[in-house]
């Protein structure tokens, strides 16, 4: 078995790097933080670590990442990703004080990808699938948004869409009863790498406990073998992580996103 200090390595080593952004429009750099665009107006602000700053450099760079994306009017949203493993002083103070507002932690989720594989019994009616249409995919992420109070479902849809396009591996599946999507989520294979990233898992709250979210993590996790990955890592929610838990995968740090709005 991988110990939980390895894993962590492996996610630093591997993941913090351009590797965690394969649909960015744009990165900039700023000191050790990398300042990225996506589509649909949102900024994302994650690093490798923060190379030691102090506190008072750390505000600096707050600012400093903030003035950037006021500089475009386009962007309408900035999520600051930190970890919980960081050496980061003063910097929940500084993001709060800079109009930023915290989310809910999670885990940070590794383990390997054969852990996840099983033949889940689903309720009667329910079928898991991969969906790759247009109006699949806005059914979707509806759903998502609806899940998660996000109100930019289909801004998110547009940008999905646009990945797509590009064939750049992501896979989205769902499942389904009646005709209608009451899970989803996304495998993302990461390029250069052993891992696949289990992104975006919703679930109607009507729907959980049964067996749904998991039978949908299997068959991402069959697809990220099939595709040559061995480790899968998650940010769950603690409605997913003892899934996860139960399944093999180790919990190695937290991450709590800050959001801010224009």
């Amino acid at each position: 078995m991988i110990l939980a200090d390895e894993l962590l390595r492996a996610y630093d080593d591997q993941l913090r790097t351009d590797a965690e952004t394969p649909s960015a429009i744009g990165v900039e750099r700023l000191g050790p933080l990398r300042l990225v665009t996506f589509a649909g107006g949102r900024g994302f602000v994650t690093y490798r670590d923060l190379d030691g700053a102090t506190a008072t450099e750390i505000a600096g760079l707050v600012v400093g990442a903030l003035t950037h994306y006021l500089a475009d009017p386009e962007i309408t949203r900035v999520e600051w990703k930190t970890r919980g493993h960081d050496a980061a002083p003063g910097l929940h103070g500084t993001l709060l004080a800079n109009g930023f507002e915290a989310d809910e932690s999670e885990s940070i989720m590794i383990g390997e990808a054969s852990a996840l594989v099983a033949d889940v019994q689903l309720p009667d009616g329910v079928t898991v699938r991969r969906v790759t249409e247009e109006s699949d995919v806005r059914a979707m992420c509806r759903m998502q948004g609806e899940v998660f109070g996000d109100p930019s479902s289909e801004a998110t849809a547009d940008a999905v869409l646009a990945r797509l396009s590009r064939g750049d591996g992501m896979e989205l599946w769902v499942a389904e009863a009646d005709g209608a999507i009451i899970s989803a989520g996304r495998l993302e294979p990461v390029p250069g790498t052993e891992f696949a990233g289990i992104w975006g898992g919703a679930t109607r709250a009507e729907w959980r406990g049964r067996g749904i979210y998991r039978a949908l993590t299997a068959a991402r996790a069959k697809s990220a073998i099939a595709m040559g990955k061995r480790l899968v890592n998650s940010d769950s929610t603690e409605f997913s992580r003892p899934i996860l838990e139960r399944s093999g995968l180790v919990k190695v740090s937290t991450t709590t996103p800050y959001r801010w709005r224009r």
